[in-house]
């Protein structure tokens, strides 16, 4: 049965801008049937004519939109990075500009140079009005925990908007445990990992604890972590600390201080209620993941989430706009 009407906020939903210099399919790394495919290419430059009536059909109110994967992460010359990053906020301004209401941005950041990418971050925030950054996991093989990123740590320490941490869909390393299992690789169950993983180097490396006010969003209900906090919690403890950077407190408590997390691609009511006992209902937001999976869906899982109402509204609109500053 279909739940009451509600506000919906939806803030992994992904666009492409064909005029970027970084060219081939922004889809062309992920293993997709050839329909789905299609069906993909077709949506992701559309604003109007498909997404808007998809959202108004769905009562979804508000897509927080990305370029997506891999986005500028996987161009090997800094020069066109920054050049694309600019040019795909400042279109991504325009839509946003356009449809006030409908739509809010998450900046592309040129992370090939740290400094440029703070930049064009405080830019995009400051002049564009954007509400936040994302990146597709590693850039190059480089991870956010390494020291050259700082000053990029310091500019969303600042701005005090939150930075998406997204999959990304060329790895940058090789499992033996998925050869011959291209599939494994992807969102099935290479994705979540990596990024989980990502997230772990900057809780382990000490990021949260030198720059206590940036904040981190995963999506796919937390890529695995959630379930595994105890025992991340637990080992941690056990650690020689010859080995392991002492943190100020345990890992699991960097959730809800500096790391939220969407239910984008995961439908489920399980998760969703394990998610929340775990990391609190304050650090939980409603995602789809458009146009890789069905609004519908993920509209009615929200509607009918086996929530209260007060904490049915913190999961569907509240808490992205708290922590979006959307309001």
């Amino acid at each position: 049965m279909r739940g009451a009407p509600m506000k919906l906020i939806a803030l992994e939903e992904a666009f492409w801008y064909d005029e970027l210099q970084t060219k081939g399919s922004p889809v062309g790394h992920i293993p997709l049937k050839p329909e789905v495919l299609a069906n993909v290419g077709r949506l992701l430059p559309d604003f109007t004519e498909f997404r808007l009536a998809d959202m108004d059909r769905n009562g979804v109110d508000l897509q927080v939109l990305s370029l997506t994967a891999p986005g500028v992460q996987t161009q090997p010359d800094p020069r066109i990075a920054v050049a694309d990053a600019r040019k795909a906020n400042d279109f991504l301004a325009t839509v946003v500009a356009e449809h006030p209401g409908r739509f809010q941005g998450l900046a592309a950041v040129p992370l090939q140079d740290p400094r440029r990418a703070a930049a064009e971050l405080r830019r995009a925030i400051g002049e564009l009005g954007l509400c936040g950054a994302l990146v597709n996991d590693h850039t190059l093989g480089h991870y956010l925990d390494e020291p050259q990123y700082a000053p990029f740590w310091e500019t969303l320490h600042d701005l005090g908007v939150p930075l998406y941490i997204h999959p990304n869909p060329v790895p940058s390393d090789h499992w033996n445990v998925v050869k011959g299992y291209p599939g494994l690789e992807h969102a099935t169950w290479g994705w979540n990992h990596s990024t989980g993983g990502h997230a772990l180097r900057l809780v382990f490396g000490g990021v949260f604890d030198r720059f206590p006010g940036a904040r981190i969003i995963l999506g796919h209900m937390g890529e695995f972590l959630p379930a595994q906090l105890y025992r991340v919690d637990a080992r941690y403890r056990d650690l020689d600390p010859d080995v392991q950077r002492p943190l100020k407190k345990a890992p699991s408590e960097y959730f809800g201080t500096n790391i939220a997390i969407t239910t984008s691609g995961v439908f489920s009511h399980a998760a969703l209620v394990d998610a929340i006992q775990t990391i609190g209902v304050d650090n939980v937001m409603f995602s789809i993941d458009y146009p890789f999976e069905p609004t519908a869906t993920a509209a009615e899982f929200m509607r009918t989430a086996p929530l209260a109402p007060p904490d049915k509204a913190k999961v569907a609109h509240a808490n992205a706009e708290r922590i979006l500053r959307l309001t």
